[in-house]
């Protein structure tokens, strides 16, 4: 890491950043010369700060602020090291870090310790999670009272319908869409393909898959601050929260995730179309924890604008195979490729509390050797099905004293998440959808 800094002495200055429960980044600014000691020794900051509300105010019944006398943990560099930050004027880097105590353990209320938690679990039977995501993004001027598709730089006008794959939609904002690739490459992001999505001014960007679970949250947690930051410097705003227009669809992200064994050998795959026993496991899994999980796929007002029938967002509880209204679809093609796609998650999540629901409910189900349901057919939305919680009060309640999200999460996230949301929920009873919609368009 020393050396990164050493190949690139146009950086003057280094942001130390940590993800706190709503996917925010909160750490500090220093100076580049001083970046050594935190190499060595790390940084520190008020464990509560991991558990700030949307508006980055403290909880206030939280026992990590004055019970506890608002101690310090210890921030210690990730494997990631060193990332630009290309959507600042000046050169600057990102150091990314997590939290520990100081006797060296891992602090459970941080997010990006959920997923390595889960991820030991995998390990202990041998196994390794595939992961890939699909983040869908809106481009958005609300430079007027009310929030608008940007105007295009070809052509001046604003085109204010439906764009589904449209070349032309990309086109038009080739320029942003080159900047963004670029960045993408120095900061060592696998971004692959973008299409233009059916919503005004949505994209899609998919992030190739990895064998590193942690990597991949790294990448999506980058990449979510990325589109926020460059599309600021192109004139407008790039959004993930999940419903900024009524009459549009929503944003989601989507996560399609297989499992290797020790040889490298995709234990989904049986050679059928069908998937192996182990994949049904894992689709049980991921189904008896959805309900409970529901508050981390869907954690702001705004998330459950989204999920409503007919809005290609899941609102039941099913599966299938090549089945888009399902919440958890099995892709077809190549068998040696067979994997699940969960689809319940809007773009506003904290991308490691997700991984970590997907993934620690889909290894529960394959500890369990459990059986799930018959995947239906046809349209979801009309079938007869378990329907995932409907609101944001409602989804808190299911999290809070859930038995599938406990087997997930430490008890420290769970109380600090619960925490967060029931005091979000209070203060958001007091703003305009227009005012709700100001507050997410940035910071989800």
């Amino acid at each position: 890491m020393k050396n990164w800094l050493r190949k690139n002495p146009e950086v003057r200055t280094i942001r130390v950043a940590a993800s706190d429960l709503n996917g925010q980044a909160r750490g500090k600014r220093i100076p580049s010369r001083f970046a050594d000691s935190v190499l060595q020794d790390g940084t520190r900051f008020p464990m509560s700060v991991l558990n700030l509300d949307i508006w980055g105010k403290d909880i206030d019944a939280s026992p990590l602020v004055f019970e506890t006398g608002d101690r310090d943990g210890v921030l210690k560099p990730t494997e990631r090291g060193f990332v630009p930050m290309p959507w600042l004027a000046s050169p600057t880097a990102l150091l990314p870090i997590w939290m520990f105590h100081d006797d060296g353990r891992p602090y459970d209320g941080d997010p990006r310790h959920a997923l390595r938690a889960v991820l030991e679990r995998y390990r202990a039977r041998g196994l390794t999670p595939v992961c890939a995501v699909e983040l869908e993004f809106f481009l958005i001027d609300d430079s007027g009272p009310a929030l608008a598709v940007p105007v295009s730089p070809h052509s001046g006008k604003r085109r204010t319908a439906a764009e589904t794959m449209s070349i032309r939609a990309l086109d038009q904002f080739d320029a942003f869409f080159t900047d963004l690739y670029d960045a993408c490459e120095a900061m060592d992001i696998p971004a692959d393909t973008a299409i233009s999505e059916s919503g005004m001014g949505q994209f899609e960007i998919n992030l190739m898959h990895c064998d590193d679970a942690l990597r991949m949250a790294d990448d999506a947690w980058l990449f979510k601050m990325l589109v926020k930051g460059l599309a600021r410097r192109h004139g407008f705003a790039g959004s993930f929260m999940a419903k900024p227009y009524q009459e549009t669809s929503g944003s989601g992200l989507h996560t399609h995730f297989s499992v290797l064994d020790q040889a490298g050998r995709n234990v989904f795959d049986d050679g059928s179309s069908k998937g192996s026993a182990l994949l049904r496991q894992a689709v049980a899994g991921c189904l008896k924890a959805m309900p409970g999980c529901t508050l981390v796929f869907a954690p702001h007002a705004n998330s459950f604008e989204r999920m409503v029938p007919g809005a290609h967002a899941p609102t039941g509880i099913s599966w299938a195979y090549e089945n888009r209204t399902a919440a958890l679809r099995i892709p077809s093609g190549n068998p040696a490729a067979r994997r699940i796609e969960h689809r319940v998650s809007g773009g506003d999540v904290n991308p490691y509390l997700m991984l970590a629901a997907v993934l620690g409910a889909a290894i529960g189900g394959i500890e369990d050797a459990a059986t799930p349901p018959a995947p239906i057919t046809g349209n979801a939305y009309a079938t007869d099905l378990p329907q995932l919680p409907g609101d944001w009060q409602t989804a808190i309640d299911t999290f809070d004293g859930d038995a599938e999200v406990a087997r997930i999460f430490a008890p420290d996230l769970i109380r600090n998440f619960v925490l967060t949301k029931r005091q979000e929920l209070q203060s958001m009873q007091d703003l305009t959808p227009d005012e709700q919609g100001g507050l997410y368009l940035d910071t989800v």
